[in-house]
């Protein structure tokens, strides 16, 4: 089993879901490129431009807590080996494996189409969210800058706004996120999975160190932005004996408060997490997924909605009784807010800003 240092993903399998066409050797020199270049020329991080007509993505999910999202990227040069979004890169006919963290998509033109859109007669503002699919601040928003212009469109119309991370990058934006604050205009979740450093390091080897993170939740609380701790995904067997020390420890930072999820392995997910476990923990890789199957009913994945983000059986009554017992000892992380939506102002057009 190769083990590819910073990367999450041991392979690169092809997706057969939607029947599209895989590249056959056909003996060019692209062929030989590993054997004449080495294997660092492949897993250079690729930047595509995307360019969509809209950026809003619409969801009637009874299991998450907003029905709109805006996604600067496509896939994630963090390599969380368990992210549920990379069976999307299947859609762009490439691998949800090392594809996924090195075959990267920029919406530059995000803040333009985020602010026409906002601006649409008969827009009903609700909470917007950033970071459902892939991270808004993994290493190449340093570059890009997308998420920050975006939040900059947001905060200008009083425009509520849920963020979700695992990155400390997101303390670059302070500025902006303290002043929608001030309105109760934003939350910032913050994915706390472990506090291993050896453990991140295979799990989720491009995020934040997790001291980081934790420090992050102490910078964004002392600016008074209000912050959510996700302990997500719970691997058992792996970090499931750390919740009540994560849940402990994010609460003296400052989080407010907390949720988790078990881990979830839809499509391609599950072979490349079972590769992951037998390259990294073989000593225990059957007993990981023997606990997982019995949390989804006898699968990998459980994709029912009110079941995917808790799981079912003994085990999953055990993480959910552990996890709130852990959270009633913080006598802190119950302070779950509602933000606003009466302050919206929608963007005044080109002719509308010269009166």
């Amino acid at each position: 089993m190769t083990i590819l240092k910073g990367r999450g993903a041991t392979r690169n399998d092809a997706s057969q879901r939607f029947a599209l066409p895989a590249r056959e050797k056909d003996g060019d020199w692209l062929d030989m490129a590993e054997a004449i270049d080495g294997p660092a020329a492949k897993l250079r991080t690729q930047v595509t431009v995307e360019q969509p007509r809209t950026i809003i993505t619409r969801n009637s999910s009874p299991d998450v807590a907003f029905d709109r999202s805006v996604n600067a990227y496509r896939g994630c040069e963090h390599g969380c080996i368990y992210c549920y979004a990379r069976p999307s890169h299947a859609w762009h006919d490439l691998s949800p494996g090392i594809d996924f963290e090195t075959k990267l998509f920029a919406k530059p033109d995000a803040p333009v189409l985020l602010r026409e859109e906002l601006g649409r007669p008969g827009y009903s503002v609700a909470p917007l969210a950033m970071g459902t699919n892939t991270d808004p601040y993994q290493p190449i928003e340093a570059g890009w800058r997308i998420t920050r212009q975006c939040i900059e469109v947001l905060a200008e119309c009083r425009h509520p706004l849920l963020i979700t991370t695992k990155t400390a990058r997101v303390t670059r934006d302070v500025d902006l996120l303290a002043d929608m604050a001030r309105d109760d205009l934003v939350m910032v979740g913050i994915s706390v999975t472990t506090l291993d450093p050896a453990v991140a390091r295979t799990l989720e080897p491009r995020a934040s160190h997790p001291e980081r993170r934790l420090d992050a939740i102490r910078r964004l609380s002392d600016a008074g932005v209000p912050v959510h701790v996700c302990v997500s995904p719970v691997i058992p067997a792996i970090t499931d004996h750390e919740i009540e020390a994560i849940v402990a420890t994010a609460a003296a930072a400052g989080a407010r408060s907390a949720s988790y999820i078990p881990v979830r392995l839809p499509y391609e997910v599950a072979p490349l997490f079972r590769a992951w476990l037998d390259a990294h923990y073989p000593d225990r890789a059957g007993k990981v997924m023997a606990i997982i199957n019995d949390l989804r009913g006898g699968r990998d994945n459980d994709t029912r909605f009110g079941h995917r983000m808790r799981g079912q059986g003994v085990w999953a009554d055990l993480l959910r009784t552990r996890f709130r017992k852990a959270v009633r000892n913080t006598g802190t992380l119950d302070r779950r807010m509602a933000l606003r939506t009466d302050l919206f102002c929608p963007p005044q057009g080109a002719q509308l800003s010269l009166f």
